[in-house]
């Protein structure tokens, strides 16, 4: 029984890279940004079976931190999401769909792209899967500091991004929003819960941005 099982520490809760044996692999839908991808697969337990997965390139989220009369803000985007019929508050994030790209450079690209900020520092704050059943599209959470306006002109932008509505907003009132239900996009909410948790450990748990990041297919080797 479950109650029985035995406790785990820390060192003992860790994800595994461990890919079991494709027995055929095809795509059978196309899409302007991802494909759904099905695949047979072998559990070497004598069974195989037959999995549609979405075949993503992968993001980068940015929660961009500042002081303002010494209180911690960060920087959130409010953007029309047409899947959710909802407008959203978000983090700055975009794909991973430059070739040759590394990750902290097309986070720096998207933080002027969406807010005209750039960033001297920048760390990891947490990376995760969107959906591991179905949908692992990879993506990592960084925390850029020391911002500074992005010279030249402003980025012209189209689409949802065309009426996008920027707010600083405390990390602490991000943090309960979040806790209040009033959010929903999952990388914000886990950037916002990740950076709450790392500043109350002193920032300790940051990682460097070029830190490996083997859960994204990319980036394993």
């Amino acid at each position: 029984m479950s109650l029985d099982a035995p406790v785990g520490a820390q060192a003992e809760v860790r994800d595994t890279i461990a890919p079991k044996t494709v027995v055929e692999s095809e795509v059978a839908w196309r899409g302007l940004i991802f494909d759904v991808r099905r695949d047979r697969v072998d559990l070497g337990t004598g069974e195989v079976v037959t999995r549609d997965y979405i075949d993503h390139p992968g993001a980068v989220l940015i929660l961009a931190l500042r002081e303002i009369d010494g209180v911690d803000h960060l920087a959130m985007i409010r953007q029309y999401r047409h899947a959710c019929r909802s407008y959203l508050w978000e983090l700055p994030a975009g794909l991973l769909d430059i070739a040759g790209e590394a990750p902290r450079d097309a986070a720096a690209r998207e933080l002027r792209e969406e807010v005209d900020l750039v960033a001297t520092r920048w760390d990891v704050l947490i990376d995760a899967y969107a959906s591991a059943g179905a949908f692992p599209e990879a993506y990592r959470v960084f925390l850029a500091r020391d911002l500074a306006a992005a010279p030249g002109e402003p980025h012209q932008r189209t689409g949802e991004e065309a009426d996008l509505t920027v707010r600083w907003v405390s990390l602490d009132d991000a943090y309960a929003a979040a806790l209040a239900g009033q959010l929903h996009n999952p990388g914000a909410l886990l950037g916002i819960m990740a950076a709450w948790g790392a500043r109350a450990q002193g920032w300790s748990t940051l990682r460097p941005h070029d830190a490996p990041w083997p859960e994204h297919p990319a980036y394993r080797f």
